[in-house]
């Protein structure tokens, strides 16, 4: 049988459109005749389950939590640090992509995103890894995440940095109420490490309580709404120390001219940066491989996908 083109190709929207429909029925349609809707839909995103996989990970049912007491949307994550002696790591999360409309309205009413409910996102795990490599960067440092989403990269540098506090900060009230809930969860591994989980709005004119305070403030894949990256810069300069040598450590992918927007939003705000492209070489060994067309992370793009290493400094 000839195959049908009496029907045009869906608009891009339109199959964006699709996928937040997915996302509110919590998961693909079962109807079989839907299958190819499901491999347009996603031929769209670029975001991948697995991304670097530098952090392994797997859903458990017993360990962390106990899963008969999640809500259907939630599922407990255990994450195995390659490390020496390093305890698992258990985190609440999302089933990916799970949203319903309250989610949509909270957005609204706070003025932020959703996108730290949706999934854990690749750049999380490169900076997750990248905390590992680098213990002396955070050790007996003040650290604090910003835009964390589910935290991956403030949990394991506060679990095995030695990093004298962690503070792991959100936007999104949700968001951070998933936070609160997994630092209880695994406080026994912090050693003598503080942590706490803090709503923080970047659009703030100030936050005094912890202004001029942060010798490291780390990010991952922040800047890809720009409405939000003069207040993102403007976060950075408050929040890092004044007194002493104080940086932060930010991976971010291009994404067309995002990066570079928010980039001089950063010159604008008084601070210097530096840009490193090949940062660590299992990282470049992983990203060559996927530019070569591995199938584990299908549509990898280098300009969406591969996170550069920004370093930002007063």
């Amino acid at each position: 049988m000839e195959p049908d083109h009496s029907r045009s190709a869906p608009k891009p929207s339109s199959l964006r459109w699709q996928i937040l429909r997915r996302a509110l029925r919590r998961g693909p349609p079962s109807n079989p005749e839907n299958s190819s809707e499901e491999i347009i839909l996603d031929k769209v995103s670029r975001r991948t389950r697995n991304g670097f996989n530098l952090i392994p990970w797997h859903v458990v049912n017993e360990g962390g939590e106990d899963s008969d007491s999640l809500p259907k949307r939630d599922a407990c994550f255990c994450y195995s640090i390659p490390l020496p002696n390093v305890p698992k790591l258990f985190l609440r999360q999302r089933w990916e992509d799970c949203l319903d409309l309250n989610d949509f309205e909270v957005c609204n009413r706070y003025d932020i995103d959703n996108t730290g409910l949706v999934c854990q996102w690749p750049s999380e795990d490169v900076l997750a890894y990248y905390s590992m490599s680098h213990l002396g960067r955070f050790r007996s440092k003040r650290v604090i995440e910003l835009g964390s989403g589910y935290g991956l990269a403030g949990f394991v540098i506060a679990m095995v940095t030695e990093a004298s506090e962690v503070v792991i900060s959100d936007g999104n009230p949700q968001v951070v109420d998933y936070i609160q809930h997994n630092v209880d969860a695994n406080s026994a591994s912090f050693g003598s490490t503080k942590v706490k989980s803090v709503i923080l709005h970047w659009d703030q004119l100030q936050v005094s309580d912890i202004s001029g305070t942060f010798d490291v403030i780390v990010a991952s894949d922040c800047t890809f709404f720009k409405e939000f990256h003069k207040g993102l810069a403007r976060t950075i300069r408050c929040l890092l120390k004044e007194n002493g040598p104080s940086e932060a450590i930010l991976y971010s992918p291009k994404r067309g001219d995002s990066l570079e927007k928010f980039l001089v939003q950063v010159k604008d705000s008084g601070l210097h940066f530096t840009i490193t492209e090949t940062y660590d070489t299992e990282i470049w060994r992983r990203h060559n491989k996927f530019v070569n067309g591995d199938r584990s992370w299908p549509n990898y793009d280098s300009d969406h996908c591969y996170p550069l290493l920004v370093s930002i400094t007063r």
